[in-house]
């Protein structure tokens, strides 16, 4: 990866408003972050080098979800387990992503989005059936959302139709997966800390970006508190159908590629 000198001043101050932008929509929504910072800051410059530049800062903005949601720590005592089983699914997945790197893992979770949106369109987003079995259903999707992480580099859909499934309010939603989002965010941090994808001084050169996630993620905080939960719920579907559509443009970009 190149240095932090390497970069031009006009390529820090695109980056930099790429973060701040990312950061105040994961303050707004509690999630989002590396869904809209990776892609473009890779399109700048490279995946390797967007990775690095957007973890720290966006476990920023998971500790600025959690500690501006009320409701965490009984999201902590309630969910504390959905992080642990994600990580499970997490080493399925890498596995997986390494014995069969060519299989279109994207475009199966664009598909599995697109269909929640057209049950929830039609109402049926909350399921009797997993409100009686939370916990079963829980370990079914925490690890799903795990599984996601590893091989789409996203692990919001399943969370968010498992929580909503069992009819959480969708403001409690968000301290909920922030908890599963501390756990695959630090694990993934500690696992290319020693890795040498990055040097101690790169690393160092994301700690201002942090500062502005975390600026930026606060006072999206507070749009968020004044967020009823049909608009909330409304906005979700909309962040939701970005993210299959991304899904979607990645996978043909690839394809074209191929």
């Amino acid at each position: 990866m190149a240095g932090p000198e390497s970069l031009s001043l006009w390529l820090i101050a695109y980056v930099a408003i790429v973060i701040a932008v990312a950061g105040w929509i994961q303050g707004a929504l509690g999630l989002g972050f590396p869904m809209i910072a990776t892609p473009l800051i890779a399109a700048a410059t490279s995946m390797q080098v967007a990775v690095v530049m957007v973890l720290i800062p966006c476990l920023a903005t998971v500790f600025v979800s959690i500690a501006r949601s009320p409701g965490s720590l009984d999201m902590l005592r309630r969910f504390w387990w959905m992080g642990v089983v994600a990580l499970f699914g997490a080493a399925l997945g890498a596995k997986l992503f390494v014995l069969y790197p060519g299989f279109p893992y994207a475009l199966l979770l664009a598909g599995v989005i697109l269909f929640y949106l057209n049950l929830d369109r039609l109402g049926l987003s909350q399921w009797p059936v997993m409100q009686r079995h939370e916990l079963a259903f829980g370990l079914v999707f925490g690890f799903l959302g795990g599984l996601c992480e590893a091989t789409a580099n996203i692990a919001a859909p399943p969370l968010i139709i498992y929580y909503l499934g069992i009819g959480l309010q969708p403001l409690l939603l968000v301290p909920a997966m922030n908890i599963s989002f501390l756990v695959g965010k630090s694990t993934q941090l500690a696992t290319l800390l020693p890795s040498g994808i990055a040097s101690a001084e790169q690393w160092l050169f994301t700690l201002p970006l942090a500062a502005v996630a975390t600026i930026a993620s606060w006072y999206g905080s507070k749009v968020r508190s004044r967020i009823d939960g049909a608009t909330y719920r409304r906005w979700l579907r909309v962040l939701l159908l970005v993210m299959a559509l991304t899904l979607l443009a990645r996978a043909a970009f690839q394809l074209l590629q191929g």
